[in-house]
């Protein structure tokens, strides 16, 4: 097949593929009837020029004697490389701990494989989930075993549903075709910059769930791990529900926010070390601002406009924005008794009013003020209480407005930008929360980000804390072959364990874990 790159038009124009092929055959210089087959490989919007907004598009075709048009400028051959699953000649005994984005694939490879893993997952299936994560935004109740962070599908189904990723491997194409098999949209297979939205991914994981029992696996829902069992090095067993089970393996995707399940490892002697992260607030602008901003006059041909921004402050410290949700909601994503947390989700369609993202400040390990491992899960539950206190003690959130934030004074009054958080929101003053280094950071932030986007730091954009669960605060240790460094047949997977960010990475690092298991001794 060839690719041919750098195909312009104009956004005023839907990009069908049957304008693109006659495109292409002007590129090539034949007729339309000697391509055989094409598809859109990469569709991205280029924005530099504000006069001249256009879609960038990469299209493959095939056709007979392919070589002799890769002299053509932004012509070359293009093969297209297939993910194989191993099969396992074995009948391991193999147990995933966590249900999200890395258990998933972990479990899905597995099952492929012909194994058949044992799943489980401390938050409930996605039916369950669903109804606790709507009685909290409605009513303030939590259920600290099944909520944002915790359920089926992990934090990413309460989310955006980003898929992009810096990563290169030849696992994330067979991810995105894997999500569209079990019901995504197909033009995550060519989008630049592909999502999901919560709304589909409830569907998705549902389906994938189904699959894996299908192909034997079992997943027990509601079903924490207390306890793991070791001697001479080596796991024997895990403790969940008060029920001993032997296993050959245990695959660790517990996410970010199993606080207690890093407790109990740490006091088991599995090697672990403390790592840097991220902490801030969720900032909110009205959509149809930022669609003006990134896209000038040609905001209206397009969906809702997206941001990523990142600065180096004046103090040292580094601050970025994570995960934007265009046209999407704040929400409540508290996982322990009386802490605040945030997080940004949206619908596929990302219709609602308002864009947010995290805006985030650099965490380092010198601010953990302490050298246990747990230091920063410490920083975290401090910076969590504070929030809770200074909303009203209800998991309100506590909100400042930007003009207030960079005044440095409480916030009496909300402006124009009405908070989407939920349950609810309560003016107040940041400083009650942050520690002095990290609100004067905010305030940075916002000055250098007005720059790459003027209006970022306007009067009443308004600001929700905390939001503190971008990435783990700690690393659990694994070897080449992805084993604990300490405790053969323990393989730490994930964003949780400190070896992914993100849907797509946390997905691939997942199925590289069971790849370990199926070829290991």
């Amino acid at each position: 097949m060839l690719r041919i790159s750098n195909i312009k038009i104009p956004v005023s124009t839907k990009p069908e593929l049957s304008a693109l092929i006659k495109k292409a055959a002007k590129i090539l210089r034949v007729s339309e009837d000697k391509i055989l087959s094409a598809e859109i490989a990469k569709l991205s919007v280029d924005a530099r020029d504000k006069d001249n907004v256009i879609y960038n598009i990469a299209l493959i075709v095939s056709m007979e004697n392919e070589e002799k048009y890769t002299r053509i400028k932004n012509v070359s051959l293009y093969e297209r490389k297939c993910y194989i699953i191993p099969k396992a000649n074995n009948n391991k005994k193999i147990v995933i701990v966590g249900f999200g984005p890395a258990g998933m694939f972990a479990g899905l490879i597995l099952a492929r494989a012909g194994l058949k893993p044992l799943i489980l997952e401390r938050g409930s299936s996605i039916e369950r989930r669903q109804k606790a994560v709507d009685i909290f935004h409605k009513t303030g109740v939590l259920d600290t075993d099944s909520n944002i962070q915790f359920g089926e599908g992990g934090a990413g189904t309460f989310s955006d549903g980003k898929l992009t990723t810096g990563i290169k491997d030849i696992r994330c194409s067979f991810v995105l075709r894997e999500l569209v098999k079990y019901g995504a949209p197909k033009e995550i297979l060519y989008m630049a910059k592909p999502h999901i939205g919560t709304d589909k991914l409830t569907d998705i994981v549902r389906n994938i769930r189904n699959d894996i029992i299908s192909m034997g696996g079992e997943i027990r829902f509601d079903s924490k791990v207390t306890n793991v069992n070791i001697a001479g090095g080596r796991l024997k067993s895990i403790v969940s529900d008060n029920i001993e089970t032997e296993t050959d393996a245990l695959i660790l995707a517990i996410g970010h926010s199993a606080r207690d399940t890093f407790e109990m490892l740490c006091n088991k002697g599995i090697a672990m070390e403390q790592k840097p992260f991220a902490m801030g607030v969720r900032i909110e602008h009205s959509q149809d601002m930022i669609n003006t901003a990134q896209y000038g006059k040609f905001a209206k041909f397009l969906p809702a406009a997206d941001y990523k921004l990142a600065a180096h402050l004046p103090n040292g410290r580094s601050a970025y924005t994570f995960c934007m949700c265009p046209g999407g909601y704040v929400v409540g994503a508290s996982s322990e008794a009386e802490r605040v947390v945030t997080n940004g989700m949206s619908y596929f369609k990302r219709d609602g009013k308002n864009a947010n993202s995290a805006l985030l400040i650099g965490i380092d390990t010198r601010d953990f003020g302490s050298d246990h491992v747990l230091a920063g899960v410490a920083l975290q539950r401090e910076l969590e209480h504070r929030a809770y206190i200074e909303g009203g003690r209800n998991y309100n959130a506590p909100v400042q407005i930007a003009g207030d934030l960079l005044k440095g004074r409480a916030t009496k009054m909300l402006g124009n930008i009405e908070p989407t958080y939920m349950p609810g929101v309560t003016p107040g003053d940041f400083r009650n929360i942050f520690p002095k280094e990290i609100y004067e950071s905010l305030q940075l932030a916002l000055y250098e980000m007005d720059k790459k986007i003027k209006g970022f730091a306007c009067e009443d954009a308004v600001m929700t804390a905390v939001e503190s669960r971008s990435s783990s605060p700690v690393r659990i240790l694994r070897g080449e072959d992805l084993n604990s460094v300490n405790v053969k047949g323990i393989i730490p997977c994930g964003e949780g364990c400190g070896y992914a960010g993100g849907i797509m990475s946390a997905a691939v690092d997942g199925i590289k874990c069971a790849e370990s298991v199926i070829k290991g001794e």
